[in-house]
């Protein structure tokens, strides 16, 4: 009879179960993602891992040179959703931009570097004085600049910034053109292996670590595209799990994607290895977003002062690790 009794209890439970896993199914039925990404990014990484496969929903997909160029699309709808380095969306929410951060990944910073030559004179922050630095306007090495000079006793005005686009920087790093290079990984590995570079501060310490997924607040309010989202956030997350059991692999696709050598993108890979985790966009991430918030109002390089939790949305955190997961790198 016990038997027979919990027999007929399960069977409520596997109708409701079925019935959960066609809602889903329907929820995603003819749903298109529009999703932006950058190059050696989240594409690369989920079609290398697998997770591409039995999509329940198509995605369209637009690479774009930046995080700022990135959410330019998001704030003008052209994608849906997209992922960026800590800074750009501080710019586009002072900038206006209807962004809404839904997704955070927590990674290794020693990847964001301030460059110098290889035989450069200069051998600590306090030198960057009066000299100048090429840096690419609201990105993670803007942050890490920053950061550097005020932990040096300095500010932004106590050196020459060249606001430069990546390329453009490295030129001017490789000319001699500029003095210093605040960058992040691919760009420093690549800079460290084969520019005759060196790292003069690491972001170790400086900056918090995260990447962010940005949506378009149209989007999140679809009810099907939502869906979309949260199992393709699901997906990143596996993806990340399988880059660090396969770092080699991962390496063959991300510099075929990039067009970087190879042993740069693996020691790119390895740099980090085994310290990149999907996180939660939970207060901790919020209040560290705060700060770079007001650090770059402070210096009149936002448009206007913010509220950066206005620009978050907490639905997908279920089930992840807080942001503070590793704590040594927020500042």
């Amino acid at each position: 009879m016990k038997r027979r009794c919990l027999g007929a209890l399960l069977i409520p439970f596997a109708l409701l179960a079925t019935a959960c896993g066609g809602k889903d199914a329907q929820a995603h039925a003819g749903t298109t993602l529009d999703v932006g990404d950058q190059t050696g990014g989240d594409r690369a990484m989920l079609e290398a891992s697998g997770e591409l496969k039995n999509l329940p929903y198509k995605i369209n997909w637009s690479t774009f040179s930046s995080g700022p160029l990135l959410l330019e699309a998001v704030n003008a709808k052209a994608i849906d959703l997209g992922w960026t380095g800590n800074t750009p969306p501080v710019f586009a929410a002072a900038s206006g931009s209807k962004i809404t951060v839904v997704g955070a990944m927590h990674s290794s910073v020693a990847g964001t570097a301030i460059l110098v030559p290889q035989n450069s004179p200069l051998k600590s922050v306090q030198d960057l004085k009066g000299k100048k630095i090429a840096v690419m306007q609201g990105t993670t090495g803007h942050d890490l600049l920053l950061a550097a000079l005020k932990r040096a006793g300095m500010s932004i005005h106590d050196v020459k910034v060249n606001y430069l686009q990546s390329a453009e920087a490295k030129t001017a790093f490789k000319r001699g053109d500029v003095d210093a290079w605040a960058a992040a990984d691919p760009t420093t590995t690549q800079a460290l292996d084969g520019d005759h570079a060196r790292v003069l501060v690491s972001g170790q310490g400086l900056v918090n670590g995260l990447t962010f997924d940005v949506a378009a607040p149209s989007a999140l309010a679809d009810k099907g595209k939502s869906a979309a989202m949260k199992d393709y956030l699901q997906r990143l997350q596996r993806a990340r799990e399988w880059v660090y059991q396969h770092p080699q692999q991962w390496a063959k696709v991300w510099s075929k994607d990039t067009g970087v050598p190879y042993k740069v993108a693996l020691d790119a890979v390895q740099r980090t290895a085994g310290t990149t985790v999907r996180v939660a966009v939970d207060k901790a991430a919020v209040a560290s977003e705060q700060k770079i918030v007001d650090e770059f109002a402070n210096l009149k390089l936002l448009h206007h002062q913010v509220d950066f939790s206005t620009f978050v949305d907490t639905r997908f955190n279920a089930g992840l690790p807080p942001s503070t997961t590793p704590p040594h790198a927020f500042r």
